[in-house]
């Protein structure tokens, strides 16, 4: 029976660990590499993610600088940028591409503090999903006769302990990223 609450403990960990890396990629006011994760530039009639076709980094507090290490590619990479979702228009000078982060307004902090909710929300869901399951799966352990109902007690107690803890861990996921969205 240990090997379902591990397979429960993995299965919750990926969906945190998602959570984590969406919020990367939600632009906070700050020039942040990983905001580009979700860009796929193409790269020769194949989707490539920015990262992986150029050097990215962050010059200034709000400027994210991209140099392809294929120059040919820059129209390219410039154009994936302004099809993707975040929002900002990249500037080409011919040798790099300047990504100018504007300060957000208080309505757009709200804004995006709300679609952070938003995302803490489904991911407990996506938690709690596991863990009825779970709870069906130990019913039926029950009722076949495998387990008993003190063992099915336990585990049941096991099974609540590890959804609120990954549920605790998404709230303080969410409430790391509002505090840097709200900061000025």
């Amino acid at each position: 029976m240990n090997e379902v609450c591990e397979q429960i403990d993995v299965k919750m960990e990926k969906i945190l660990d998602n959570l984590s890396c969406e919020y990367a990629t939600m632009r906070a006011g700050r020039a942040n590499p990983s905001v580009l994760d979700k860009v796929l530039v193409d790269y020769y009639g194949v989707p490539t993610p920015v990262q992986q076709m150029s050097a990215v980094s962050v010059s200034e507090a709000r400027i994210l600088v991209i140099q392809p290490w294929d120059k040919s590619m820059l129209k390219e990479v410039e154009r994936a940028i302004q099809a993707s979702d975040i929002g900002i228009n990249p500037s080409n000078d011919g040798d790099v591409i300047r990504i100018v982060f504007p300060p957000l307004t208080e309505d757009r902090r709200r804004e995006i503090c709300k679609k952070l909710h938003k995302e803490a929300e489904d991911s407990k869901v996506s938690i709690r999903a596991i863990r009825r399951d779970a709870m069906e799966e130990l019913k039926e352990m029950k009722r076949v006769g495998d387990l008993t109902e003190d063992d099915v007690k336990l585990y049941e107690k096991d099974v609540q302990n590890l959804t609120d803890r990954y549920c605790k861990g998404i709230d303080v996921l969410c409430e790391k990223k509002e505090k840097e969205v709200m900061e000025i």
